[in-house]
């Protein structure tokens, strides 16, 4: 005969084990977020993970973003998961159309492979994307997208000579189209796809530091319009 209570410990862990990875009806699965409450620009971050509300400072349309060591968000195709990053975000309704942009500046070190500022579509940790700044493997600082479905692919594209960058992720409920500008004016596309997220979708900013002790990212003239890019081709706004 089973003991009982070790019956009901069996049972309690199959109930949280189907709990943890029930899937609700718009999507998302059960994640814990913590709340926090950063305004910048005209958005408000309302919820962060892995401390991520520790990591951040406000000086005035300036957010300061510190990760710090092994800090990294990617789905190896390998198998292997890292799901450190501190990241805060803002939800939307993603049956209606949005563009939220920002510009980055990281400061890159010599030993900051992969050091990166990130802007973030996430509708779960299996089902999210970055639009990132990031140091690669020769130094270089450059354009990357990680796009993660159950895993992540990795997506090197132009390289950057400024201090800073312009990204752009836009929505029309349909397409999701990510951009960028050296200077905030003429916008090149970097990766454009379907959109299959959730009709709740969480936008964020991270800073992320794989190799080296920490990474500080400055993330200014950050917004968020009701409106899609007019053209998902060159990635601007109807007054731009």
């Amino acid at each position: 005969m089973i003991n009982k209570n070790l019956y009901l410990g069996l049972l309690m862990g199959i109930v949280a084990t189907g709990c943890s990875e029930k899937e609700h009806e718009d999507g998302t699965r059960n994640e814990v977020l913590s709340p926090c409450n950063i305004v910048l620009g005209n958005m408000e971050f309302t919820q962060s993970k892995n401390g991520a509300e520790n990591r951040v400072t406000v000086f005035g349309d300036t957010l300061k973003f510190i990760a710090g060591a092994q800090t990294d968000y990617f789905r190896s195709p390998n198998g292997s998961v890292i799901d450190t990053s501190p990241v805060i975000f803002t939800e939307v309704d993603n049956t209606k159309p949005f563009t939220f942009t920002a510009k980055v500046e990281p400061e890159f070190t010599k030993n900051g492979t992969y050091s990166a500022g990130v802007l973030y579509a996430y509708a779960n940790k299996e089902h999210c994307q970055k639009l990132c700044f990031e140091q690669d493997e020769y130094g270089i600082h450059r354009i990357v997208t990680v796009r993660t479905i159950g895993t992540s692919d990795d997506n090197n594209h132009q390289s950057i000579e400024g201090p800073s960058v312009y990204m752009r992720i836009s929505s029309d409920g349909k397409q999701i189209g990510n951009y960028f500008s050296e200077d905030g004016k003429t916008w090149h596309m970097a990766r454009l796809y379907g959109n299959d997220f959730p009709k709740k979708l969480f936008l964020g900013l991270s800073s992320q530091s794989p190799k080296d002790n920490e990474h500080t990212c400055r993330f200014s003239e950050v917004s968020i319009t009701e409106t899609a890019v007019s053209d998902f081709r060159n990635g601007k706004l109807k007054n731009e």
